[in-house]
């Protein structure tokens, strides 16, 4: 299971150090130490939070065409043997991933998971209120 540092479980649910520090007393999230001595939070009880915030920052290096990346949290992967589809929440997005099975082994996603979601598209629908009833 993934474990992650205060200072990066509030960077991926968009919040401060001690808003995250705040919840975790106030809601009861459960604590854990990791080798040195800090404290983390559990990516699967992290998930839980994570529809709550902003999206967080992309760091990657990696030079790529898609322009739309969005980091965050796998929330639910459903699986049966040959296909599976994973839900994430970056931000205030939830974003639905449909991959094979092997893939989702392959990558060990699970929930609680920190990952990336590249969207290259062709088509991207824009929908807005007819002026008139703005």
């Amino acid at each position: 299971m993934t474990h992650l540092r205060v200072s990066e479980a509030a960077a991926l649910v968009g919040v401060s150090d001690d808003t995250l520090r705040r919840w975790i007393k106030s809601q009861a999230i459960a604590t854990a130490t990791d080798d040195a001595g800090r404290m983390t939070v559990s990516g699967q009880d992290l998930a839980a939070y994570a529809s709550l915030s902003q999206a967080p920052d992309d760091h990657s290096t990696v030079l790529r065409s898609a322009r739309n990346r969005f980091v965050g949290l796998v929330t639910a992967i459903t699986a049966d043997t040959v296909m599976a589809q994973v839900d994430m929440q970056c931000g205030p997005f939830r974003v639905v991933s449909l991959m094979s099975s092997e893939a989702v082994r392959e990558l060990g996603l699970e929930v609680g998971s920190v990952a990336t979601a590249v969207v290259k598209a062709t088509t991207v629908i824009v929908e807005t209120t007819p002026p008139a009833a703005r």
